[in-house]
C-alpha cells in the first residue's frame, strides 16, 4: 500500500537465529508442557517494536511484531504541523559471553510534530535518499511542510 509507512526495528541476526532455533525445538517437543515453554521463549528472541502509520485514513499504531505478524492498537493520527528529518547515533550493546561493547550506528530519523512540540517517531534508515522520500511522501498526503535538519543549519523544504 503506497499510503503506509511501516518501519520495524530490525533483530540482531544472532538473536534471531537463537529464536528459530528455540521455536523449532519448541515445535518438536510440543506433545509435552516443556515445548510450550520453549516455543514461548523463543518470542523473547523474534519480537521487535516498530510503528504503522496509514496516512490515507489517518491513522497510526505502535506495534510490536513476531516474524511477520505485528499487533498494536490503531489510534486517530492528530493535526501534525510537520515531519522532521534528522541525523542522530544509536548505540547497540553487544554481548558475548562476559565481554560487552557498544556500537555507534549514526541513523536518520523522521519525526511526525503536533501540538508544538509533541512527537511521533515514524521511521528510522541509515539512507538519507530512503528518508528524504518517506518525509515527501507524508508531507504530500498530509499537506504539511518538512524541516530538514540533518545539517547544522536546519531549514524547510
Amino acid at each position: 500500500m503506497k499510503n503506509k509507512i511501516t518501519y520495524k526495528r530490525p533483530i540482531p541476526i544472532m538473536k534471531f537465529i537463537f529464536g528459530a532455533a528455540f521455536f523449532i525445538l519448541g515445535i518438536s517437543w510440543l506433545p509435552h508442557i516443556f515445548g510450550f515453554v520453549i516455543c514461548g521463549l523463543s518470542f523473547f528472541f523474534v519480537h521487535t517494536t516498530g510503528i504503522e502509520i496509514d496516512l490515507e485514513n489517518r491513522k497510526y499504531r505502535k506495534t510490536v511484531s513476531f516474524f511477520s505478524l505485528a499487533f498494536g492498537k490503531w489510534q486517530e493520527l492528530p493535526n501534525i504541523d510537520y515531519v522532521s528529518v534528522f541525523k542522530t547515533s544509536e548505540t547497540t550493546t553487544v554481548r558475548a559471553l562476559s565481554a560487552e561493547a557498544n556500537v555507534n550506528n549514526e541513523v536518520i530519523k523522521l519525526n511526525l510534530f503536533y501540538n508544538t512540540n509533541q512527537k511521533i517517531e515514524a521511521y528510522n534508515t541509515q539512507s538519507e535518499k530512503d528518508a528524504f522520500e518517506k518525509a515527501k511522501q507524508i508531507a504530500t498526503i498530509l499537506n504539511i511542510d518538512i524541516l530538514d535538519a540533518t545539517e547544522r543549519e536546519s531549514k524547510w523544504l
